[in-house]
C-alpha cells in the first residue's frame, strides 16, 4: 500500500508541475507581464477532486471579481502605495473571511499586488490580470479532469479489508477450539479499523471525482463492512467469554472457518444462512450441559451464532439491494 501512495504523489505532483509549467508558458506566449504568477494561480487552483477544483473555481472568480473593484477604488483614490494595497488586504480579506473564500486570499491578492508595479489600472492591465486567472485556472482545472477514478486502488483496499475480516473469522474458529490459544488479544480489528478508514476515504475520494453518473457502490460496499466488523466485535467479546471446550465448539468453529473461506463479494450468503439454521438445529438436540461452565460456554455459542446471523443477514440486505 505504501509504494502505492508513493506512486499516486509521484504522479499528483508531476501533473500539478505540468499544469503550471503550461500556465507560464501560455502566458509567456501571449506576451503577459509577471508570467510566472499563472503558474502560481494554477498551483493554487488544485484541489482533490473534479467537484472541489470547479467550485472552488467559481469561488475565486467572484472574489477575483471583487478584488479587482476594491483596487480600482483604492489605487485611484489612494495612489499605488503599500499604504493603499494594505487597506485593500484588509477589505478584501473581511470579505473572504465572510464568504469563505479563503484559499482566493493569497492568490487573488498576488494578482492585485501587480498594479502597484504597474501604477495605473487601465483596460490593458486589467486584461493582463484576468488572462493571468483565467490561464491559471484553467489549467489547475484540466489536470483534474485528468485525475480518474481510481479502480483498481479501491478494489486493492476493499479486497485488504476484506482478508482482514477473514482473519477474524479464522482465529475466532481457532480460538474456539482452543481456550489456551496465544495473542488472541484482539489486535487484528486495529488492522481492520485501519482499512476500513483508508478504503472508505478512497471511495469517497472517487465519488467526488465524477461528474455525470454518481456510482456509489463501493462507498456502500464498504459501509456494509464496516456494520459487519460491529457485529464481528460483538462476536470476539462472545469468544473471549469461553473458558472450556463444550460439544458444540467443534460445530461452531468448523462454521467458523467455512465462512471465512466462502467470505468474498459475490457471496450472497444464502447457502450459508440456511447452514447456520441447522446447526443452531442440531445445537439444540444435543445433551444438556453437565455443569454451570458447560452451560456458560454453550450459552456464549449460541449468542455467537446468533450474532453471526446478523452479519449474513447485512451481507445478504445489500447483495438484495444492488
Amino acid at each position: 500500500m505504501q509504494a502505492k501512495n508513493i506512486k499516486y504523489i509521484l504522479i499528483q505532483g508531476a501533473k500539478i508541475t505540468l499544469a503550471a509549467l503550461l500556465a507560464i508558458l501560455t502566458a509567456s506566449f501571449l506576451k503577459l507581464d509577471f508570467a510566472v504568477s499563472a503558474g502560481i494561480v494554477a498551483i493554487l487552483s488544485v484541489q482533490p477532486t473534479k467537484k472541489e477544483t470547479l467550485k472552488t473555481a467559481l469561488s475565486r472568480f467572484i472574489a477575483f471579481a471583487i478584488a479587482l473593484l476594491l483596487s480600482i477604488i483604492l489605487f485611484n483614490l489612494l495612489g499605488f502605495t503599500l499604504y493603499a494595497f494594505f487597506i485593500y488586504l484588509l477589505l478584501f480579506i473581511l470579505i473572504c473571511q465572510w464568504q469563505g473564500w479563503i484559499s482566493a486570499m493569497a492568490m487573488d491578492s498576488v494578482l492585485i499586488s501587480h498594479f502597484i508595479s504597474f501604477a495605473r489600472i487601465g483596460p490593458s492591465e486589467i486584461l493582463n490580470e484576468f488572462l493571468l486567472f483565467i490561464i491559471g485556472v484553467g489549467f489547475g482545472i484540466l489536470v483534474n479532469i485528468f485525475l480518474r477514478k481510481k479502480t483498481s486502488y479501491i478494489e486493492e483496499l476493499k479486497n485488504q479489508t476484506d482478508d482482514k475480516i477473514k482473519l477474524v473469522l479464522h482465529r475466532m474458529s481457532l480460538r474456539i477450539l482452543d481456550p489456551d490459544f496465544s495473542d488472541y488479544d484482539g489486535s487484528c480489528f486495529i488492522d481492520l479499523k485501519k482499512s476500513l478508514f483508508t478504503a472508505k476515504k478512497q471511495a469517497e475520494e472517487n465519488y467526488k471525482n465524477q461528474f455525470s453518473r454518481k456510482d456509489t457502490f463501493d462507498t456502500r460496499y464498504l459501509y456494509m463492512r464496516e456494520k459487519q466488523s460491529e457485529i464481528l466485535m460483538e462476536m470476539y467479546k462472545c469468544v473471549r467469554n469461553i473458558k472450556t471446550l463444550p460439544h458444540t465448539a467443534p460445530l461452531v468453529a468448523d462454521f467458523l472457518e467455512k465462512v471465512s473461506l466462502e467470505y468474498h463479494k459475490d457471496n450472497d450468503v444464502e447457502s450459508l444462512l440456511r447452514e447456520l439454521s441447522e446447526i443452531r438445529l442440531k445445537m439444540k438436540g444435543l445433551k444438556l450441559p453437565e455443569n454451570r461452565m458447560e452451560f456458560e460456554d454453550r450459552a456464549n455459542l449460541f449468542t455467537l451464532l446468533e450474532r453471526l446471523e446478523e452479519f449474513l443477514w447485512i451481507k445478504k440486505e445489500f447483495m438484495n439491494d444492488i
